[in-house]
This record gives structure tokens, C-alpha cells and sequence, in this order.
């Protein structure tokens, strides 16, 4: 076991060892929420899966190969491991991201940010600046019913037509004005 941790901490393989600590306690950030996973890595030609998934495989598999490469190769040609040791990681990400992509599929990602300047109409008996509900259609024609607020004194009643002008990430509510559309 102190030959691992001799080979795991000595050069070149502890420059991997140093990226997988570093990797490891990202993942605990992330599990904890601070972090979303949403990026990928294009800029690597790996893109379609979030970049954190797709460095963390990366430096895994460096690490790895760098720590096998060490144990194999002894003297000059060591300074060329951890070059060997990424080249042949990132072709083996790549041929994991492959698949992985599946998982993540591009397209319309929807957000409630995306009903911000729609008109909605009033579903409660009435909307003020502690509780309402509306209907608000989505542009793919679906609808859907959301917690809506007004602002200052606005009293909605149901039925009558609202406009949609900010959504309230801490509330998950979206601010309503009154609306008169013109026919």
C-alpha cells in the first residue's frame, strides 16, 4: 500500500493526484447544491454532457493511466507520461461522451423565465399580493397554472386578464399587473 502512495504522490502522477482531490471535492459541492450541472465542453470537442462529468472522466482516467505509466516507465521518458497519460484519457472520454449524450439531449430547455410578457387570466376567486393562481399559455400551446402576486393594492378577480412582467426566483412566484387587451 506505500508503494501506491509513493507512486500516487510522487512525479508525474501527483499532478493528476492533486486534479482528482480537486475533482472529488467538486463533486461534494455539487452534491450539496451550490453547483448545477449545465455546461459542456465543446471547447474540448466533448461537448454534449456537462463539462463537470466530462473533466471529472478526464482527469480520472489521466490519473490512472499516468499512475500505470509511472509504475512502467522509469528515467527520461517519464517527463512524456503525463502527456501520453491525457491524450489517451481524452480519447477514452471521448468514447464514453458517445453514449453519455443520450442521456442529456439537446433542445428546448424551458424555463419559467419564459413566461415573463405573456398574458395570463386569473384562475382564484382573486390575485393580490399574497396568493393567486393563473393560467398562462406556453408558446408550444400548452398552459399551465402558476402562483402569481400583484403588486400595492392590485385586487384581481377570476377570469379577468393579467400580464406577466417578473418572475420571483425565492417566492416562485411571478408578479401580475392588470391587463386590458384592445379588441
Amino acid at each position: 500500500m506505500t508503494d501506491f502512495f509513493t507512486i500516487a504522490l510522487s512525479f508525474p502522477t501527483v499532478i493528476f493526484s492533486f486534479l482528482l482531490v480537486v475533482v472529488a471535492a467538486y463533486w461534494l459541492v455539487v452534491i450539496t447544491g451550490l453547483f448545477e450541472l449545465e455546461d459542456d465542453a465543446t471547447w474540448l470537442g466533448l461537448g454534449g454532457v456537462p463539462a463537470g462529468i466530462t473533466l471529472s472522466l478526464l482527469i480520472a482516467f489521466a490519473w490512472l493511466l499516468c499512475l500505470i505509466g509511472s509504475v512502467l516507465v522509469s528515467g527520461g521518458p517519464l517527463i512524456a507520461v503525463p502527456f501520453a497519460a491525457v491524450a489517451a484519457a481524452w480519447f477514452a472520454v471521448r468514447g464514453l461522451v458517445v453514449p453519455l449524450r443520450r442521456l442529456f439531449p439537446e433542445g428546448d430547455r424551458h424555463s419559467r423565465g419564459d413566461f415573463v410578457g405573456q398574458m395570463c387570466v386569473i384562475r382564484t376567486g382573486t390575485a393580490t399580493p399574497d396568493f393567486g393562481q393563473a393560467e398562462v399559455t406556453a408558446a408550444d400551446g400548452s398552459s399551465a397554472v402558476v402562483q402569481v402576486r400583484t403588486t400595492g393594492q392590485d385586487r384581481l378577480a377570476r377570469g379577468q386578464n393579467a400580464l406577466i412582467f417578473d418572475y420571483d426566483k425565492d417566492g416562485e412566484f411571478f408578479w401580475v399587473m392588470p391587463y386590458e387587451s384592445e379588441h
